[in-house]
């Protein structure tokens, strides 16, 4: 008996990790497609923390044209175990061209322009 409750108990904290991925991989689609429209990044975090599991944290970068959401979270059981489900999401900036180097403005944020660099051979 002891083993069956055991197995059960392993069975059901596996459900809630696969359930917290899928709510990280939600969390950072949403905010992925919202940093591509260029909202600003508190309204990114704001939209990605609503999707993510309680108490998950938020991070957007920006490389070059392409923006980055990525979702850290606890599963709310296995508080107590040093175990974490992440996520991230990468989408093309719909000013892909233009970019104009927005600042963060909330906790969590990070948005970062990196030059493009010419590799060596590329043509004219």
């Amino acid at each position: 008996m002891p083993v069956l409750v055991a197995f059960t108990l392993a069975l059901v904290w596996g459900l809630l990790v696969v359930a917290a991925q899928l709510q990280c991989v939600d969390a950072a689609r949403a905010g992925a497609r919202a940093a591509a429209r260029q909202d600003p990044p508190e309204e990114v975090v704001a939209l990605a923390r609503e999707a993510a599991p309680r108490g998950a944290s938020v991070t957007v970068s920006r490389e070059g044209d392409q923006v980055r959401v990525v979702v850290v979270a606890r599963p709310a059981v296995l508080r107590g175990l040093p175990f974490e489900v992440r996520e991230e999401a990468v989408a093309v900036a719909e000013d892909a061209g233009t970019a104009d180097g927005a600042s963060a403005g909330d906790e969590g944020v990070t948005v970062t322009e990196d030059a493009v660099v010419d590799e060596p051979g590329a043509g004219p």
